[in-house]
């Protein structure tokens, strides 16, 4: 087979593919729809942990997550979640929402887009959970 023909197959092949995930909607940013589902997903990460306490964001990007190993926090990034504990963490308010920077290199800063009266909230709780 010439190798233009088979590279035109191959590449749309590829953007096929590409469009039909992104038709059925498996593109889509995972959103924490509710406590249990954050549950489930930090048990991924952590499944050791004894989750007590799911305090999730308005937008359900983000969610506060307190276990019988220390607090933590949970987010989506693309279609999965990433979870990180919250020891020395520092968080504060920005224009958009709030900053946590984590003593993490893998992931040093998380900005989470909310309210004021919600980003206040959130502040006062890393800041309670961290210390």
């Amino acid at each position: 087979m010439p190798l233009p023909i088979l590279l035109g197959l191959v590449v749309g092949g590829i953007a096929g593919l590409v469009l039909l995930i992104h038709l059925l909607g498996y593109s889509k940013p995972l959103t924490l729809r509710s406590e249990s589902a954050a549950r489930r997903h930090w048990a991924r990460h952590f499944p050791d942990d004894a989750v007590t306490d799911v305090t999730i964001c308005a937008s359900g990007s983000t969610a506060l997550v307190e276990t019988d190993h220390g607090p933590g926090l949970l987010w989506s990034f693309g279609t999965d979640t990433v979870a990180r504990r919250l020891h020395s963490a520092e968080a504060r308010i920005t224009d958009t929402g709030v900053t946590i920077r984590l003593p993490d290199f893998s992931a040093p800063r998380v900005d989470v887009r909310m309210g004021e009266n919600e980003a206040q909230y959130w502040v006062a709780r890393i800041a309670k959970e961290a210390a």
